[in-house]
């Protein structure tokens, strides 16, 4: 399939009606076409019969057939070893899949780990002017478009710090300054709040939908934590246990606008997310005892 926004990987193995008001009392006609739904964002990232083996190894992913559209925001649960990070690596073009199709952006993906992987002998504003530099943005303009990333995740007023001089929270902060910085459609998580307290991790939930609602980004988002994966995504697919499937997914309902009709973030303790999240959980666990029987 040619498409010119995205790029194929290598293939292996086998292939509501118009209203009429009147003063007090509304009137409808029924007769009038309902008015067009908006069209669709077009998909970014096709996955189509994927597997994966290494070597001669046991099978880690199998038949994995999943799209994903432009400005998605959309994480991957499942019990250890089902294939989630791995998943993740050959969306990234890290590594290439033993069977199916992939197609991703000709521009790639940036990729955020669990951990921060910054080099510690530079600045915060440095660490994101690395990957401005690896993009070939001009010395001049640099510092200034560093300064403008680190702001946008509420850090700009540590710019001059080293790692060391950073929580674990601001760490992670600025690793997502210097994803941004890549400046690729489609932005990869593997788990980045995993090591974090509880508060550090609900406070960069939150930063991270005001990144993802100001960018419009494509994120895909790996993650044990069910509750976390409610409260951020748009769907939540669930592996089964290796071979990872795709066994089920979740539409999960947008949050309910805020009392000035702007967005409001969904809380991991509102009883909508805890419902779901027991819902998933429930899923997960026979899952988890279908691959034990």
């Amino acid at each position: 399939m040619s498409r010119p926004d995205i790029e194929p990987a290598t293939t292996a193995g086998a292939a509501a009606p118009a209203v009429a008001s009147a003063p007090l009392l509304p009137s409808f006609d029924l007769a009038a076409p309902p008015a067009a739904a908006p069209a669709p964002a077009p998909s970014i990232v096709r996955l189509d019969g994927v597997g994966k083996r290494f070597g001669d190894g046991p099978l880690v992913l199998d038949g994995v057939t999943l799209d994903i559209r432009a400005g998605e925001f959309v994480c991957l649960v499942g019990a250890s070893g089902c294939g989630k990070s791995t998943l993740l690596n050959l969306v990234a073009g890290l590594d290439r899949q033993s069977a199916g199709t992939i197609e991703t952006p000709a521009a790639g993906s940036a990729v955020m780990f669990q951990e921060s992987a910054l080099m510690p002998w530079l600045t915060a504003s440095h660490n994101v002017e690395l990957a401005l530099r690896l993009r070939g943005v001009p010395r001049g303009e640099r510092r200034t478009r560093a300064r403008e990333l680190l702001d946008i995740v509420n850090l700009a007023d540590a710019a001059d710090k080293r790692p060391h001089e950073l929580s674990g929270g601001m760490r992670q902060r600025v690793a997502l300054a210097r994803a941004l910085a890549q400046d690729r459609p489609v932005l990869l998580m593997d788990e980045p709040f995993a090591a974090l307290d509880a508060i550090t991790r609900d406070l960069l939930h939150e930063e991270l939908e005001r990144v993802w609602r100001a960018t419009g980004r494509t994120i895909v988002f790996v993650t044990h934590n069910v509750r976390e994966a409610v409260r951020l995504g748009q769907r939540v697919i669930l592996l089964s246990s290796r071979p990872g499937r795709i066994a089920r997914e979740w539409r999960v309902a947008p949050a309910a606008s805020s009392v000035n009709g702007g967005a409001r973030e969904r809380r991991t303790e509102t009883p909508e997310v805890s419902k779901l999240a027991a819902e998933i959980t429930e899923q997960l666990r026979k899952e988890i005892r279908r691959n034990a029987a």
